[in-house]
C-alpha cells in the first residue's frame, strides 16, 4: 500500500543519544494524523526530519510514494511549537515575503493574505510590527503564514498553544476546513481531547520508539475493558432494593466496580465477564431495575496514552 507520507526505519542520534530508533509511520492522504508522545520522546526530531531541517542517520522519508526531495518543502506548511517570526517586521510584509519564498506570486500572496486576515478579524493589524500584537494575535499570524502558500501537507506542532477557548475553536474549525479541501494534516499535541475530536489516525512515540499506530476508533475499540455504567431509578420498596443488590451476586454475568446511591438514583459501574455478550449485561439488569441510561465505558485516548507509556518504559 502506498501512503502519502511515510517514514521507513528512521534513526536519529545526537551526541550518542538516540532520539529516534527505527521509527516507521504511515500517513494517508486527506486525513488528520496525530503525532503523540511524552516530552523528549522524539516527536520534534521526526518533524524536523520530515521538514528537511535535519537528515536521518539512517532510514528514509517517502513523500507521495517516492523518496522526499529538497524542493518538496515548498509543498509543506509547518507551524512549529516555538514560533519563529520576525518581531520587528510588519505583519503583512512578513507574510507576503515568506509566501514568495514558497513560490507564490506577489499579487496572489497579497490577495490570499487579505482573505485570511479578514476571516481572522486582524486586518487592522496588517501594518503593525509583530511585537505590537498580543500573543494570541501573533499565533493567528503564524497560522496564516503556515497556510498562505496553499501547501499539500500541513504539519502543526501544538497548534492550539497560547489560544483562549474561542480562538482555539477557530483554529480547530480551520483545520477541519483544510481537511475538507483534501489537505493532508499532521499535528503534534498533548491535548488528548483534541485528538479524539479531530484525528483520524495517530501514532504514539515513547523513548524514541514507535509503540502504537492506527485509526483512533480502532485503537479505542481494541482497548475496551468490558466496563459498563448504568443509571437506574431507586427501587421504591425494600424488596426491590434487595433484589437489585442481589443482581450483583448472580454468577456468570459481571462484577461490581462501583455503586453510587443518592435519594433517587443508583449508578452502577460493572465489568462483564469475558464470555458474556454485551446485550446480556443490559438484560441482566433490565428485568429488575428501571434503567434510565446504559453505556459502555470505552477508554479515552488520554487513558490509552498513559497506559501505553507506562507499559513501554
Amino acid at each position: 500500500m502506498s501512503y502519502y507520507l511515510e517514514t521507513q526505519q528512521v534513526v536519529k542520534q545526537y551526541s550518542g543519544n538516540r532520539a529516534l530508533d527505527g521509527v516507521s509511520i504511515h500517513v494517508s492522504e486527506g486525513r488528520i494524523y496525530g503525532l503523540l508522545g511524552p516530552n523528549g520522546a522524539g516527536k520534534s526530531s521526526l518533524i524536523r526530519i520530515i521538514n528537511n531541517i535535519t537528515a536521518p542517520d539512517s532510514g528514509q522519508v517517502l513523500y507521495k510514494g517516492r523518496p522526499m526531495k529538497a524542493d518538496d518543502i515548498s509543498t509543506i506548511g509547518y507551524l512549529p511549537e516555538e514560533r519563529g517570526l520576525y518581531k520587528k517586521m510588519k505583519v503583512a510584509e512578513q507574510a507576503v515575503y515568506l509566501a514568495q519564498l514558497k513560490g507564490v506570486p506577489l499579487n496572489v500572496a497579497r490577495k490570499r493574505l487579505k482573505q485570511w486576515m479578514e476571516k481572522f478579524e486582524i486586518m487592522d493589524w496588517a501594518d503593525k510590527k509583530l511585537e505590537e500584537l498580543s500573543k494570541g494575535m501573533q499565533q493567528k499570524v503564524q497560522f496564516i503564514i503556515t497556510v498562505l502558500h496553499d501547501p499539500d501537507l500541513l504539519i502543526f506542532d501544538e497548534p492550539f498553544s497560547g489560544f483562549d477557548p474561542v480562538n482555539a475553536q477557530l483554529i480547530r474549525d480551520e483545520i477541519m476546513e483544510l481537511k475538507k479541501k483534501g489537505k493532508t494534516i499532521m499535528f503534534s499535541t498533548h491535548n488528548m481531547a483534541s485528538v479524539e475530536e479531530i484525528c483520524d489516525d495517530i501514532c504514539l512515540i515513547n523513548q524514541s520508539h514507535l509503540v502504537l499506530e492506527g485509526q483512533v476508533d480502532d485503537i479505542r475499540e481494541s482497548h475496551r475493558k468490558g466496563l459498563y455504567r448504568l443509571k437506574a431509578r431507586l427501587p421504591k420498596n425494600p424488596e426491590g432494593a434487595e433484589a437489585a443488590e442481589q443482581l450483583l451476586h448472580t454468577e456468570g454475568c459481571c462484577t461490581l466496580e462501583s455503586l453510587e446511591k443518592d435519594e433517587r438514583y443508583w449508578t452502577w459501574t460493572v465489568r462483564k465477564n469475558a464470555e458474556v455478550a454485551d446485550h446480556e449485561v443490559y438484560s441482566h439488569f433490565a428485568n429488575t431495575l428501571d434503567i434510565l441510561s446504559f453505556e459502555e465505558l470505552i477508554p479515552t485516548m488520554n487513558e490509552i496514552f498513559i497506559q501505553t507509556v507506562k507499559e513501554t518504559k
